[in-house]
């Protein structure tokens, strides 16, 4: 069996620490894959290190045994420092711990346990199987924070959903005509490119669609991948003209409509139309919707929603995190209301969240909140 030590042994968090940071490095571009980090130590020095940066290439082990090697350096009996268990499987690439046990390290140090079914302790067992020290747990908190996209598709059949919204400080999204831009600042704004650059996709509802016109593209100096733009359109509003349908990437459309010709005009268009369950009001059953993505290997999804598309998503408890940018400005009572929850009338009724972060951006504040009752 493999041994959970307590997190205070402070050598294996300094070196678990530097795979952490190594894994970061990959925070935009390994997706659908999980990010890793592997440090590979022997006599308490850095042989080698390495992170998996895009699925189909090398993974974070191999690409740290590439490294040592370059640097002339003998790992046998060394220890190898992973944020997540080595794959025991073939994929696009060899198994990882097959690697490892060919290099013949002694040690291997795993920060958390991969929950993807081909994995799930089976790496662990083979490096035990080939006489191999096994630790876990190590920072296993923060390794866990690498991928909770990852984990929810494995273990919940859903994406990590992450609710982005923009107010005053009175809570208003928009002032009474419904013009909204801009509330926020530019670093606000850029800070929103940052999150929709880490997503798998990013979601509207035909609400914010037909007021806007979004175009959900990453619009930062650099070449960024893009996410998946995900529209909620339960009749099929949706133009062909739309912005969106002509800017680089996939645009995915959910839809209870039948009507053959406004599908055929957006397929015409470019667009993915796909067929979804219907709620008992007439719209989108949104859990339907998340656990298409997530056969899609979507692991993240950032929604920019208005505020009854945002309401649906709480009611639902299908939220695990919100991020709101909050501007010094007081909008008014005729402004529109950040989130549409009807029927809570009660302090009671109320949904509760927790802190998590507060920081300035610009002139603005970022809040950072997940719902009490949330995982991950």
């Amino acid at each position: 069996m493999s041994t959970k030590v307590p997190i205070r042994e402070a050598m294996h968090e300094f070196f678990m620490q530097r795979a952490i940071e190594l894994a970061r490095l990959g925070w935009y571009t390994t997706r659908p894959n999980p990010r890793v980090g592997c440090v590979l130590v022997m006599n308490h020095a850095v042989k080698g290190e390495g992170w998996h940066e895009r699925a189909g290439e090398a993974h974070a082990e191999r690409r740290a045994l590439d490294d040592a090697a370059a640097l002339g350096h003998d790992i046998r009996g060394a220890t190898a420092y992973v944020t997540l268990e080595p794959c025991s499987h073939t994929g696009r690439t060899p198994p990882c711990s097959e690697a490892l046990i060919e290099a013949g390290v002694a040690r291997v140090v795993i920060g958390a346990q991969d929950p993807n079914p081909s994995v799930d302790g089976r790496g662990i067992q083979m490096l035990e199987a080939a006489g191999i020290e096994v630790i876990t747990g190590v920072l296993e908190p923060r390794c866990q924070n690498l991928n909770r996209g990852f984990n929810s598709r494995m273990q919940r059949g859903r994406p990590w959903v992450r609710v982005k919204l923009a107010m005053s400080l009175d809570a208003r999204t928009a002032d009474a005509r419904g013009h909204s831009q801009w509330i926020t600042g530019a670093p606000a704004r850029d800070d929103v490119h940052r999150l929709r650059a880490e997503s798998g996709a990013v979601m509207i509802g035909s609400g914010t669609l037909l007021a806007d016109n979004p175009s959900l593209t990453v619009r930062l100096k650099g070449d960024w991948m893009q996410p998946q733009r995900v529209v909620l359109d339960s009749r099929l509003r949706m133009s062909p003209e739309a912005r969106m349908l002509g800017r680089e990437g996939v645009t995915q459309v959910f839809t209870a409509s039948d009507d053959d010709r406004l599908r055929k005009g957006l397929l015409d268009a470019g667009a993915l139309v796909q067929s979804c369950l219907a709620d008992d009001n007439g719209g989108l059953d949104l859990a339907d919707v998340l656990k298409s993505l997530a056969a899609e290997q979507i692991n993240d999804v950032l929604v920019e929603a208005g505020p009854r598309l945002a309401g649906a998503l709480a009611e639902a408890e299908l939220v695990d995190e919100y991020v709101l940018y909050v501007a010094p400005m007081l909008i008014g009572d005729a402004g529109r209301a950040l989130m549409s929850l009807p029927g809570r009338d009660r302090l009671h009724d109320a949904l509760h969240l927790r802190f998590e972060d507060i920081q300035p951006v610009g002139d603005d504040l970022r809040i950072i909140a997940r719902p009490v009752a949330a995982t991950g």
